[in-house]
């Protein structure tokens, strides 16, 4: 085959994914092998690739794929989720431009309407996660709102019913007025926002006297059903067992006493609105009160507002204000900074309210899932967020699992009766008419007599038991699928959603399979911009991945990431670090070019230099090799592509590749052309998770494959032992390599003047002599037993000192010059270095690590000293 002279990123990825899928390799069932299984979080069926996505499954990328290469059965699920709030949003969006709103659809049509869109856009972020090169197991992807995933998702709710776990109750829930639904205690995020606080006069009962209240929120007022205060607090000891008047709306309300009231804050006096804020709940649960719900579905008010009937709240705080205000009862109003509940997805402020609503009990599904992470059953990367994990769960309260929207899983609750009381759980309605019949007695009952609950469950209750019912492990839990793949090994994901999702699954793994569902959890980090900005649409500063992807190409861009991040630790991108991905690329591809370049000769004897050559890369391949599989143990993964990143850039290209490069018209034996392939592609094994199009691409051109031999399903190289003196040794002999070179460049002596090094050491180590004359462009190199007595150039490395003969074209007087200004420095420093170790009490109080620092300073220094004493004296003669 010919090779293309430059690396083109478009036509191989396209070229190559479709080679892959072609030859089944991203592929999984259940066989004798040992199984790795990954589970994908699956991403919104709304919603498109942004960096957070290219991130995370890029990761997953890399494990799934070198557990392939490991030999394991690779099963990597992909998959959407129906997202109940965030789609339901969009379509009711679309019913507005077309002039129309959810309520003038029947649920059905809506629900069609729905599914359109979910058939539309469900499959765009999958078929862009293919351009990033993810090798999940497309024949496996699944829709949490697909047929045998739904039925799950029932029968799960139906079996925690029957196990006491799950119930109805009237609570104050958050309710989202943009969505009208409820949503859960970790879908509100709280903002510091600049409010005002206002005090309010409430007049005494048949008394010329009043009260003062101050609240955030005065259009609560309408709910008002009472005024507390603090039991011992004496300003208001005389208003024991009286009433007050509610300004606008003129109810009268009692004056009660509770400890809860915190007599520092504002007045002291608090009012109580039991139906729009749970703190007032619980207040009017001890003391009997009413409650008073003001708020329409939409958050305008209802009815029980009086004129404001029908206007939005924020308006009425408004327009309540100037009432207030002409009724002479607004003692004043104070700018207030407070955190205000927001909801996560529509991001309007969130009203507290009353509302009946489904909940799963928690306490007795947490035990087991707090103990498997707290023990290490399931471990945590970074274990940081096992103390988060533990805090959470174990103050963690029921579940609010049901939402007032459409698309959805339905509750499958059958009411039969005319009220909301009368109702049966089954999975199906067939099975809910037999069940009224036996409870109730009445055979006539009939299916026409039933009403399922409007209500749908929330969208984690779907995917809490994603890891069982992509395999059918919920209604077919024996199946051959589930009993192979479950548990998973790794779960890849944001930290984001820890509560939301992670706790959850773990919970679910213990209730329904009575086992872990994964073995390891990798938090990866949070995306942002270079101002720790978290990169979103919204804020403008987040690229789109599908244009980094064409300018960089997907290797360019997965190693942009990575090499910048670390489990848990947030990623400050800059596009910059995409084209160090690319350039990254075009040097494999340009030693790829290069090695195939050379001509070789199997009846030419391997040299010296190449003997030495190929035996240190073999120990500096084992070295590095061992370093990636223990960065991957502990889930290091970025740190296992730097190791990589640097065998190829600077050992194999910089150093192996400059050592056996054969001269203009010289031949390689074919022995060392031979090994150095096959370095090379080992090299493009451990590069491969991590870059699978160039690496596969330059792994078919490297050599005649055959058919089914692709670099994917390839065995990873094994581990073997090295020799750490021999890479030390190398290690310095690219350091007198390097300060000859130095020496050159400071001296403007040509490269292909060819110079003598006379090296007097206690230990001769000749091993990479041949090695250094090459690189150093030496006639000799020379053991000596006395430093030579004509001028030289010398240096230090440890104990061994390294001699140049100056040659005739040497500027003398400004070499001595520069030593000696060198010098002058140096002997300031050690003066300095030695006051501060002459001082008892910094020596006696100074941390150990600082004092011995200090006294290696001083040694360094005075070794550098003498070289340079040394070095004058040569120059002298």
């Amino acid at each position: 085959m010919e090779i293309p002279t430059r690396y083109n990123p478009k036509s191989t990825e396209e070229k190559r994914y479709t080679y892959w899928l072609e030859g089944h390799y991203f592929y999984s069932a259940p066989n004798d092998k040992e199984p790795y299984t990954l589970v994908i979080p699956p991403p919104n069926v709304t919603g498109v690739l942004h960096m957070g996505h290219m991130l995370n499954n890029t990761i997953q990328d890399v494990l799934i794929r070198r557990a392939r290469m490991k030999g394991y059965n690779a099963c990597w699920v992909p998959g959407t989720d129906h997202a109940s709030i965030a789609t339901e949003a969009k379509i009711v969006a679309q019913l507005k431009k077309e002039g129309l709103s959810k309520s003038d659809l029947s649920r059905e049509a809506f629900l069609d309407r729905a599914w359109s869109w979910a058939h539309k856009h469900g499959g765009i972020i999958l078929e862009q996660l293919k351009k990033l090169g993810c090798s999940c197991d497309w024949d496996r992807t699944k829709f949490t709102m697909d047929e045998e995933l739904s039925q799950a998702v029932t029968k799960v709710f139906v079996d925690l019913y029957y196990r006491g776990l799950i119930y109805k109750g009237h609570r104050m829930v958050h309710w989202d007025p943009e969505a009208k639904t409820t949503v859960s205690d970790e879908e509100v995020v709280y903002e510091e926002r600049q409010g005002k606080l206002y005090h309010l006069k409430y007049k005494v009962e048949n008394e010329d006297i009043f009260i003062t209240i101050a609240t955030t929120r005065p259009e609560t007022i309408l709910g008002d059903t009472a005024v507390c205060v603090h039991p011992k607090d004496e300003r208001y000891a005389h208003l024991k067992g009286k009433k007050v008047i509610v300004p606008v709306v003129d109810r009268v309300v009692p004056i009660i006493e509770d400890d809860y009231v915190d007599r520092t804050f504002g007045t002291g006096c608090l009012k109580v609105t039991p139906a729009h804020d749970a703190n007032d709940k619980a207040l009017a649960d001890r003391h009997g009160l009413g409650f008073i719900d003001i708020f329409y579905d939409d958050a305008t008010i209802n009815e029980k507002g009086l004129h404001y009937q029908g206007k939005d709240r924020f308006e009425v705080r408004q327009e309540i204000v100037k009432e207030l205000q002409q009724l002479g009862v607004l003692v004043k109003v104070e700018d207030y900074d407070h955190k205000v509940g927001v909801s996560e997805r529509t991001k309007t402020v969130i009203e507290p309210r009353l509302s009946v609503q489904w909940f799963l009990k928690m306490r007795e599904i947490v035990v087991p899932a707090l103990e498997a992470v707290m023990d290490g059953t399931i471990q945590f990367y970074p274990d940081k967020f096992k103390n988060i994990y533990r805090y959470w769960m174990g103050d963690v309260r029921d579940w609010n699992i049901s939402r007032q929207l459409w698309w959805g899983h339905r509750i499958p609750v059958y009411y039969y009766g005319e009220g909301w009381e009368d109702f049966v759980v089954a999975e199906t309605t067939e099975e809910a008419l037999q069940i009224a019949r036996e409870k109730t007695t009445n055979h006539d009952l009939t299916l026409g007599q039933f009403r399922q609950d409007p209500d749908v469950l929330d969208t984690w209750f779907s995917s809490w038991i994603w890891p069982i019912s992509v395999f059918d492990g919920i209604r077919h839990p024996d199946n051959r699928e589930v009993s192979y793949y479950y548990p998973t090994q790794d779960l890849v994901t944001g930290p984001d959603i820890l509560f939301f999702w992670v706790a959850r699954m773990i919970m679910s793994g213990y209730a329904f399979r009575k086992k872990r569902p994964f073995t390891n959890v990798y938090f990866t980090g949070i995306v942002r911009d270079k101002q720790r900005r978290k990169m979103s649409k919204s804020l403008g500063n987040s690229p789109d991945p599908i244009d980094l992807i064409n300018k960089y190409g997907a290797d360019g861009v997965r190693v942009g990431l990575l090499l910048s991040t670390h489990a848990g630790n947030d990623l400050l991108f800059d596009e910059h670090l995409c084209l160090q991905g690319r350039n990254f690329a075009n040097k494999i591809w340009n030693a790829f070019r290069l090695i195939m370049s050379w001509k070789s000769d199997k009846y030419i004897e391997t040299s010296e230099l190449n003997q030495v050559a190929l035996e240190w890369f073999q120990h500096r391949f084992h070295q590095a090799l061992t370093r990636v599989e223990k960065a991957f143990l502990t889930y290091r993964i970025s740190d296992a592509l730097m190791e990589i990143y640097k065998l190829l850039w600077d050992d194999f290209c910089a150093w192996y590749l400059e050592i056996i490069k054969p001269d203009f018209g010289e031949i390689l034996p074919l022995s060392v052309l031979s090994k150095t392939v096959g370095w090379f592609e080992n090299i493009l094994k451990l590069l491969h998770p991590y870059m699978p199009f160039i690496t596969e691409e330059t792994w078919q051109y490297l050599k005649p494959r055959s058919v089914g031999e692709a670099l994917i399903i390839t065995p990873w190289p094994e581990t073997k032992s090295y020799d750490a003196m021999i890479l030390d040794q190398f290690e310095k002999a690219t350091q007198v390599i390097g300060q000859v070179r130095a020496m050159r460049k400071s001296q403007n002596i040509p490269h292909k003047e060819l110079l003598t090094l006379n090296v007097l050491t206690k230990s001769q180590q000749a091993l990479f002599d041949p090695m250094i004359l090459k690189l150093a462009h030496l006639s000799e190199l020379i053991y000596v037993e006395e430093e030579p007595k004509e001028a030289t150039f010398s240096f230090l490395l440890g104990t061994d000192e390294y001699f140049i003969p100056m040659g005739q074209n040497v500027d003398l007087p400004t070499e001595i010059e520069k030593l000696q200004k060198e010098l002058n420095y140096q002997q300031g420093f050690l003066s300095i270095a030695r006051k501060k170790l002459s001082n008892d009490r910094f020596v006696s109080s100074a941390p150990s690590n600082v004092v011995i620092s200090e006294r290696k300073k001083e040694s360094d220094t005075l070794q550098r000293i003498q070289l340079l004493e040394a070095q004058l004296e040569h120059l002298s003669r």
